[in-house]
């Protein structure tokens, strides 16, 4: 037989973060390469979504997502972002944030067309980007504070570029932008007329007084900001794939099309239950799950620096970057096996999260129940090397 898989296929890889979940599977260890939380959902959730199903809420939605949702995203956006957002316009909830990115490099972007990704980065926007066709052009952010490299974001800016990609909080780094960064963003986006496609899943994972700022909150680029986002991580539902994109009604409505051609909808009654967490929720709930994933930060950077290993102390997110030198190995995966096979424990190798680099590094997920976190913990901090 001649025929083979489309070329698109060919460039696009398995994650990373699933081979190490098999091999973590196969030695029966504990995972801390995947990000699926092990916490509880809120009851609030559960019970909004059975009680839907229980009420017929069970067919398609409009391809935008329901009303209630809709609404509660738009509120969500007012007190907490400081945002007005219209829910009949410029709201639309898709399956998952990854869901929310994949339709709007659909609606946005051409073959060709160039998107600035910043290194490391999340394996699922460059994998989205190719799958488009597009191209992503990497700008590189040191350890350990990962600031904005304004120069090299300059230098490869070329007449393709179409748009840029940010995640803040940033998965794997944990770095959270602050205003003066998101500012010169904002004005290279209306400088050279680029969108800013902006992944703020981590948001509520915000440490150390810290506050999280979406590029959407600069006038001057409002209508040019796409925020993709969702609660799977916020209420440990990341099986439901509910997530969503906010932006300019003029790119929403095709940003919708295209959920509609490829998902047609997101699951209408987790939708409900989502819309009545986001409803139900107040403050406290936000405010003490921060509190509780900070002390899980805190958790795994002391087992980590016991065992010899320098973590990157994440600003945000749930994540830790590791410098792993001291390890044996040819390359970030050599060495996270050998810490797997060392201790138990499971990690992703840093070559994902890097176009050709990112040997010496790996990524620990600390959204475990406590009782898992401290037991990973403990065998990390007995690693010698």
């Amino acid at each position: 037989m001649t025929r083979d898989f489309s070329q698109r296929s060919q460039i696009i890889v398995q994650s990373e973060i699933r081979n190490m979940t098999l091999e973590c599977n196969r030695v029966g260890g504990i995972n801390l390469a995947q990000g699926v939380c092990d916490t509880d959902t809120p009851r609030e959730v559960i019970e909004g979504a059975h009680r839907a199903a229980l009420e017929g809420i069970n067919a398609y939605t409009r391809y935008d997502g329901l009303p209630v949702l809709r609404q509660a995203i738009a509120k969500k956006f007012r007190d907490l972002n400081r945002l007005e957002v219209d829910p009949e316009g410029e709201v639309v909830c898709s399956a998952g944030a990854t869901g929310a990115f994949y339709c709007t490099c659909l609606a946005l972007l051409d073959p060709g067309d160039e998107v600035l990704v910043l290194e490391p980065y999340y394996g699922y926007h460059v994998n989205t980007i190719l799958a488009v066709g597009a191209v992503p052009v990497f700008v590189r952010l040191e350890p350990p504070d990962w600031s904005l490299d304004v120069e090299g974001i300059a230098a490869v800016l070329t007449p393709r570029t179409k748009a840029i990609v940010v995640n803040t909080p940033s998965n794997p780094s944990g770095k959270v932008f602050d205003r003066d960064e998101l500012r010169v963003l904002a004005d290279l986006a209306v400088d050279h007329d680029l969108f800013i496609i902006s992944d703020e899943i981590y948001e509520y994972f915000v440490y150390d007084e810290r506050r999280h700022l979406s590029p959407l909150s600069f006038d001057e680029a409002r209508d040019r900001v796409v925020v993709i986002s969702g609660y799977s991580k916020t209420f440990s539902i990341t099986g439901w794939r509910i997530g969503y994109a906010v932006c300019d009604r003029r790119w929403a409505r095709m940003i919708g099309y295209m959920n509609d051609l490829v998902y047609v909808c997101a699951p209408a009654p987790l939708q409900v239950g989502v819309a009545k967490g986001i409803e139900g929720l107040g403050e406290d709930f936000y405010r003490h799950l921060c509190a509780q994933y900070q002390a899980k930060r805190e958790v795994l950077v002391k087992g980590l620096r016991e065992g010899g290993l320098l973590p990157f102390v994440p600003q945000g997110s749930y994540y830790v970057l590791a410098d792993v030198s001291a390890v044996p190995g040819r390359d970030s995966k050599e060495k996270a096996l050998a810490i797997l096979r060392h201790c138990g424990v499971a990690s992703v190798p840093g070559s994902a999260f890097y176009r050709s680099d990112g040997r010496e590094l790996v990524r620990f997920c600390f959204a475990k129940r406590d009782e898992v976190l401290k037991e990973a913990s403990a065998r990390l901090s007995k690693l010698s090397w």
